[in-house]
């Protein structure tokens, strides 16, 4: 049964708040912009308004995986520290003597009340209202955009090896308050055995468990229990590698990653305005008109975007002009080329092609023809297109050899290659890094390089925990440089 909660409950107990947790006191802040009973609208179709015990405020579920992402926390020590940190009591609608939920809740609200929501859209569009109701940003705007990538929970590395990097740096955490514990610790696993380096973290968690003037030392704590999450997802899981919708991407020719793509558009205040979340194989430019769209669905009147070469693939021009914006992006001799509905894509870090199943290829050459335009072949690992999964129709059973042909055509793009040689261009190109920094940001600050859970839809609500966290952060600064402070 759903419990509507949306208020402080009363309590004796209430002004203590106000002699503890300052004025500008960042939760106090956001509790303070906004009104978080949007969750409550949005997922009340997925609980029971009749039936069952009473549930937990949506609302308060929604608040934790809030403060979990905005602090890097696990489930079991957010849950912990809103016992006692009085600022997550008082952001969570908690009186100040109530229990708090247990951490296997969050499990369940993440995985069965989210399901069939759209957070992603939901809490990027609620930010982008926020800023524009504070005149925070403006109505016609250029959008700034790029993709970043997080590497797989699971795949980034194999079992074992993650394993032993958390093992490394759990170890590390205790020797700073205890250094003799390197007598007492195990000797480590020399193989990469999944089994054998899962024994070896137990036997860690074991040790530290017997000292009881070091695990409950909150920096300890936390590195443990996140220890113990990863020995167990490899103990239900087989193999902690396994992350059904994670895909290989490509950074370069010789640098790619197993993981997950997130395409943002970011307006020039450094508030993100639209995103999608993919595989990370997929490429960056048949997002834009998608990102577009969100932008202006939310608000925004979109008169300029701004991006790498990745977004100057000649539908994205036939788009500018249908859309009436602007496109700041540089002309690529192949880019401007792909034959359409091939499944082939562009990866322009890497400067080859993806076939469909996602392999980059091997290779590539320049054929000169007489009397017509050149071309550009690539090669393809023959021995994977054997055995892929998509050849039917895509490699002729028994032939030698894969090639993908593209023809160069960039005379069709003189009006983008004047355009970019204008000075209108090349000021505005400018504004490009604004956007690498706000991936640095979410990486660094935020934990977002690497996810926290398997399947796109773990990597999606991450995604919009994340970028909320990121937006409402942006908000409050927008604010006080308004008001001078």
């Amino acid at each position: 049964m759903l419990n509507k909660q949306e208020s402080l409950p009363l309590s004796p107990f209430y002004s203590l708040y106000d002699l503890i947790i300052e004025k500008d006191n960042e939760l106090r802040r956001i509790n303070e912009l906004i009104d978080f009973s949007f969750i409550y609208e949005e997922l009340k179709e997925n609980y029971s308004e009749t039936n069952g015990r009473k549930a937990i405020c949506p609302v308060r579920m929604f608040k934790y995986l809030f403060l979990k992402r905005m602090y890097k926390l696990s489930d079991e020590d957010v849950v912990k520290r809103s016992k006692y940190d009085m600022s997550f009591k008082y952001f969570l609608g908690m009186a100040p003597e109530d229990k708090v939920i247990d951490p296997s809740s969050l499990t369940y609200f993440r995985k069965l009340r989210l399901k069939d929501i759209n957070l992603l859209d939901l809490l990027i569009q609620r930010t982008t209202e926020i800023a524009i109701e504070h005149g925070l940003v403006e109505i016609e705007t250029a959008l700034i955009v790029d993709s970043t990538h997080s590497h797989s929970r699971y795949r980034a590395v194999s079992a074992a090896q993650y394993l032993k990097e958390q093992a490394k740096a759990f170890r590390r955490t205790t020797y700073e308050f205890d250094e003799s514990l390197k007598e007492k610790y195990p000797e480590k696993p020399v193989d990469n055995d999944v089994k054998e380096t899962v024994s070896y973290c137990e036997q860690l968690i074991e040790v530290v468990e017997k000292e009881t003037g070091v695990k409950d030392i909150p920096a300890v704590k936390e590195k443990m229990n996140y220890l113990k999450e990863l020995v167990e997802d490899c103990k239900e899981g087989a193999e902690i590698s396994n992350d059904p919708d994670a895909r290989t991407g490509h950074k370069s020719e010789d640098t790619s990653f197993f993981g997950y793509k997130t395409h943002l558009a970011m307006t020039r205040e450094r508030l993100i305005v639209a995103a999608k979340v993919t595989s990370g194989e997929k490429s960056d430019g048949k997002y834009l008109k998608e990102l577009v769209e969100k932008s202006e669905k939310n608000g925004l009147k979109v008169d300029t975007v701004i991006g790498d070469t990745a977004y100057s693939g000649k539908e994205n021009l036939v788009l500018a002009k249908d859309m009436g914006f602007k496109l700041v992006s540089k002309l690529h001799p192949v880019l401007t080329n792909e034959r359409k509905n091939s499944g082939f894509e562009f990866n322009k870090d890497a400067d080859l092609y993806v076939c469909p199943a996602g392999h980059l290829a091997i290779g590539k050459r320049t054929l000169k023809r007489k009397n017509r335009n050149s071309e550009i072949q690539y090669r393809f690992d023959i021995e994977k297109c054997n055995v892929c999964p998509l050849r039917d129709g895509c490699y002729k059973e028994g032939a030698k050899s894969k090639t993908y042909t593209v023809t160069i055509k960039s005379i069709e793009h003189e009006e983008q290659k004047a355009f970019q040689e204008t000075e209108l261009f090349k000021e505005m190109a400018r504004d490009r890094y604004m956007i690498e920094a706000k991936n640095s940001e979410l990486k660094n600050r935020h934990g977002y390089n690497k996810a926290t859970d398997s399947g796109l839809f773990g990597m999606e609500i991450q995604g919009a925990t994340t970028i909320f966290v990121a937006n409402l952060k942006r908000i409050m600064k927008l604010i006080d440089q308004k008001k001078g402070v």
